[in-house]
């Protein structure tokens, strides 16, 4: 089969960081090749020197046979090379029409633009790739699946035929990955040809041609689906034997913890985001919040850890009423959070890694006397925490802004678990993480219930809920619509529930 793409040699260095180091991979017409490796691996620098944003300081790119020299998203573009970002580069108040024709716009006499001749390309688009999508619908008013269908209509409008997908799948529910896949099928079908990088090995092993593993810069191996698994997969990335599989007792619930009655939160526009939510949480359990990003789980979250406080309703933690405390109040109670965005609301990024590990305890002794940083006690804390829970870093002096994601959130996970705690609220725990750092949190996750500690596990990753959950309720329009038992139910009666639709009889 012939190739289409070919990067040979690659090598990429930054100050002290070999990056890329003499890659070589190529793609095939009509194929669906899959990228996988940790965070750090070199997948995206790789895929930006491709779509122009880097230059290679060796090796070449070669389209369709002919060298290429690209020096910015526009020559990729000429080349039939597009890219699908992992966040969307939509504008929201503008029209489907709007977005995918600007930078590349139909023209009418006199200069203004042609939105009709635009719109039935899209339209034509749409019917050929079964991509339903609306050309005169606001992106502000389309669901995250659609949405994405839309920046696939903007590379198939300038003639792309090789789609770079980043992270495609992070922000669906199980039956909008479906229908995402099935569109990439019909797209190969149709002789294009697909790089899909992920961190998601099921549907690496359902839906990939051949599949690329990349560690510490270089390519570790290319495989194909038939010839290997999950766990061979995994340990190629990792270069180690991992447990994708959690190994856990069954949970032994105690006391109640947490309790929530009939809260109502307004996200930061005013709006009813949480909408008379009720539940509870025990000592010794996991109780998963599963649900598509955006139906309440952010500002649930944040009602809970005191960042903001409910309109309506009670929250009592430890048989104490924090509907209306603040974050220290809550921590004092002996509640750790795991946020959702660790860079903006868990870590001072310019801080040190020592620094970042006492931000909620600097005050508290042994770690200042009479309001006096004890620096010596502080710097043996963090040195102890950064071999404790495996933090690659030089030093404990070093800028946490340095560390790598998955690090980054070890320095959380470290904070957050080395103090006596009775609640953990665990928002997005593994977000954009290899599976070797995956692996770890879980592990952590599972020994803070089996010590006694309530859970509550704030996930849009719904095999991560359906392992690590003891109880699942699925968040949908700012509601619950059921809580179930995680061993007795399926991956497709959850995902039916994340989509909004409640069984007859419920």
């Amino acid at each position: 089969m012939e190739s289409v793409l070919e990067l040979r040699g690659i090598t990429k260095r930054f100050p002290g960081v070999l990056a890329n180091d003499q890659i070589s991979i190529d793609l095939r017409k009509g194929e669906i090749h899959a990228l996988l490796g940790e965070n750090g691996a070199g997948k995206t620098t790789l895929m930006n020197i491709l779509y122009g944003l880097y230059k290679p300081d060796e090796g070449e790119i070669v389209v369709k046979g002919q060298k290429l020299d690209v020096s910015s998203p526009r020559d990729a573009i000429n080349a039939g090379v597009g890219m699908v970002h992992q966040h969307f580069m939509l504008v929201p108040v503008f029209t489907v029409t709007e977005n995918v024709m600007l930078g590349d716009e139909y023209l009418l006499p006199g200069g203004f633009l042609d939105r009709k001749k635009a719109a039935r390309r899209i339209m034509e688009i749409s019917e050929q790739y079964n991509l339903a999508v609306e050309p005169g619908a606001f992106i502000r008013d389309l669901p995250v699946g659609i949405q994405q269908r839309v920046e696939i209509i903007k590379l198939l409008f300038r003639n792309a035929d090789i789609l770079i997908l980043d992270e495609p799948t992070a922000v669906l529910t199980p039956r909008e990955v479906d229908e995402l896949f099935k569109i990439m099928q019909k797209l190969v079908e149709q002789g294009k040809s697909i790089i899909f990088i992920t961190h998601k090995l099921r549907e690496v092993m359902e839906f990939a041609d051949r599949i690329t593993v990349i560690r510490g810069g270089k390519v570790v191996g290319t495989t194909t689906p038939g010839v290997t698994n999950q766990v061979q997969l995994a340990s190629m990335m990792v270069g180690r034997q991992i447990e994708l599989n959690i190994k856990k007792d069954l949970a032994k619930p105690g006391e109640v913890v947490l309790e929530v009655n009939d809260i109502k939160v307004l996200n930061a526009r005013h709006q009813i985001a949480v909408d008379h939510v009720s539940f509870e949480v025990r000592a010794g359990e996991v109780l998963g919040i599963a649900g598509v990003q955006g139906n309440g789980q952010t500002e649930l979250v944040r009602a809970l850890t005191g960042l903001t406080h409910p309109v309506n309703g009670k929250i009592s933690l430890l048989g104490s009423n924090i509907t209306h405390a603040n974050a220290k109040k809550i921590k004092e109670l002996g509640t750790a959070h795991i946020p959702e965005d660790r860079q903006k609301d868990g870590l001072v990024l310019p801080y040190s890694i020592e620094d970042n590990l006492i931000l909620n305890t600097w005050y508290e002794s042994p770690y200042a006397k009479r309001h006096i940083l004890q620096r010596d006690v502080i710097l043996d804390h963090a040195n102890s925490l950064v071999e404790k829970f495996d933090i690659r870093t030089p030093n404990a002096l070093t800028a946490t802004s340095s560390l790598s994601g998955g690090n980054q959130q070890k320095v959380i996970v470290a904070r957050e678990f080395s103090r006596p705690i009775r609640m953990l609220v665990a928002s997005q725990p593994t977000r954009g993480l290899d599976v070797g750092s995956i692996e770890y949190i879980h592990q952590r996750i599972i020994e803070k219930r089996d010590q006694g500690c309530a859970v509550l596990l704030v996930s849009t990753e719904l095999d991560e809920v359906m392992q690590l959950s003891d109880r699942i309720a699925v968040m949908y329009r700012g509601q619950i619509l059921a809580v179930v038992d995680a061993k007795t139910t399926t991956r497709e009666e959850i995902g039916l529930l994340m989509a909004g639709v409640v069984p007859a009889g419920s």
